[in-house]
């Protein structure tokens, strides 16, 4: 169990720490709405920063983002104490349910330190300048960076509600992809173990 409890910290660890490295180079080093082609025009960096949830998703203001922030908190906290719990009761819980999880809660921690202190650290980026070490907003209302662009397609114009636009527009960072990759696993290789419990 003990080792089982390192890794899944280590991994833990090791995700959030690219997450922030890669924030980081993108916050300190790219404009507002900087891009850079890393595959043509199928795989881009793009810099946008975000108030709210994942993808970009907006969410009540001031204090919607106040609410968003203590539940990204207590989410994490529960998370936590679900893997330990569940940690406790190893070997019958299948280790690729702990990572599963584990991927998850690196990736809701990675998007809190953003809300927490990103306004507390970085001057406000902008479309002209590169933010630096100061601040620009209050603690637990610092804006989220995202980066990964993947404008794979155009739908045609004929197809009814989605013609002309991008197959994915959501710019997004690499905690909601350890969110998202996460879940998926979990419900195509584990769900009969979430079904049991």
């Amino acid at each position: 169990m003990r080792n089982k409890g390192t890794f899944l910290v280590f991994l833990g660890v090791l995700l959030v720490v690219i997450d922030q490295v890669i924030k980081v180079l993108v916050k300190t080093n790219m404009t507002l709405g900087e891009s850079i082609p890393v595959l043509g025009n199928w795989f881009q960096l793009v810099f946008v920063e975000n108030k709210g949830m994942a993808f970009g998703m907006a969410f009540g203001g001031v204090i919607g983002k106040y609410i968003l922030t203590i539940f990204r908190i207590v989410l994490f906290g529960a998370l936590c104490w679900w893997i330990s719990k569940l940690l406790k009761r190893t070997p019958k819980v299948p280790m690729g349910v702990l990572v599963g999880l584990t991927l998850i809660t690196a990736g809701a921690f990675g998007n809190i330190v953003d809300c927490l202190c990103y306004g507390l650290i970085f001057s406000e980026s902008t479309y002209t300048t590169v933010a630096t070490l100061g601040s620009y907003a209050p603690f637990m209302q610092g804006k989220v960076v995202d980066m990964f662009y993947f404008p794979l397609w155009t739908w045609p114009d004929w197809v009814p509600g989605l013609g002309g636009h991008i197959f994915f527009e959501p710019v997004f960072n690499f905690a909601d992809s350890c969110v998202t990759c996460g879940a998926i696993y979990l419900i195509l290789f584990h769900w009969k173990f979430f079904a049991k419990e």
